[in-house]
């Protein structure tokens, strides 16, 4: 297998951060994008990066996901993790929790479902997927008692989407969003922040979860933890999340090649 590696600046030392070594990350990335636009790779998996440390380095960064949607010029990808036959879909990624509800407008909501769905059908070979979408407030709202945002963005999206043939359900209340007799039959939950959906995803298949980026004309996926400095040289990381993104790349890629055209 062969292997093309970035130089670093300095030595690295396991579980010791360096920002003078963050460009190397950052060209790690731009190379695997390169490699798949001149089709030498069918997939991009990416392992965890300090987002903190990119930072230091003066490097604007706030994650893979965007940087990937940039290089490829897409304006809004869409994070989805996946474990044990449950797909968990987010409407805003990395956002402090006081900006999710002016972040969830009309043009994000629509896009980001129009995403979901068409990665679905595109991606898995689900032929009518059935998204069910969270509110964003306890009880999604109340009827407007506790937060308007579900009366006043996503039914009316909802709606417009069901109109044009998508099985979208909610929105639901998100505290009963995950009971078994709710999810059957259920293809993706979107979610509408971060917190919001990954806490049930990680409890179901933690360390075996895939972190899958819809939108892209390109087949990635990636862990479903963080960098875990302190275990980093000692031996005692657990590989099973990137084995499980390999895999799945590996089934999707595959997947996209034997499609009907």
């Amino acid at each position: 297998m062969p292997v093309d590696g970035v130089e670093l600046a300095t030595p690295a030392q396991a579980g010791v951060l360096n920002p003078a070594n963050s460009p190397a990350v950052i060209k790690t990335l731009q190379r695997a994008v390169n490699l798949t636009l001149d089709n030498q790779v069918d997939a991009i998996v990416t392992a965890p990066v300090h987002k903190g440390v990119i930072n230091e380095a003066g490097i604007p960064f706030t994650g893979h996901t965007e940087m990937l949607a940039e290089l490829f010029g897409t304006a809004n990808p869409v994070m989805m993790l996946v474990a044990k036959g449950l797909r968990v879909a987010l409407a805003t990624t990395h956002l402090p929790l006081r900006e999710v509800p002016d972040a969830i407008t009309d043009e994000l909501l629509e896009c980001v479902i129009t995403t979901l769905h068409h990665d679905l059908v595109d991606k898995f070979a689900i032929a009518a997927p059935r998204i069910v979408v969270t509110g964003i407030n306890p009880h999604a709202g109340e009827g407007g008692h506790l937060g308007s945002e579900e009366i006043d963005t996503i039914i009316p999206v909802l709606e417009r989407l069901r109109g044009a043939g998508m099985n979208l359900t909610g929105p639901v209340p998100a505290d009963t969003a995950f009971i078994p007799a709710a999810l059957e039959g259920t293809d993706a939950v979107l979610t509408m922040y971060h917190d919001q959906g990954l806490p049930v995803l990680k409890r179901t298949g933690f360390g075996h979860a895939v972190n899958v980026t819809l939108g892209l004309p390109i087949v990635r996926t990636s862990v479903d933890h963080g960098t875990a400095l302190e275990l980093a040289g000692s031996g005692r990381a657990d590989c099973g999340s990137l084995q499980s993104a390999i895999d799945l790349a590996a089934e999707l890629a595959i997947r996209r090649q034997h499609r009907p055209t």
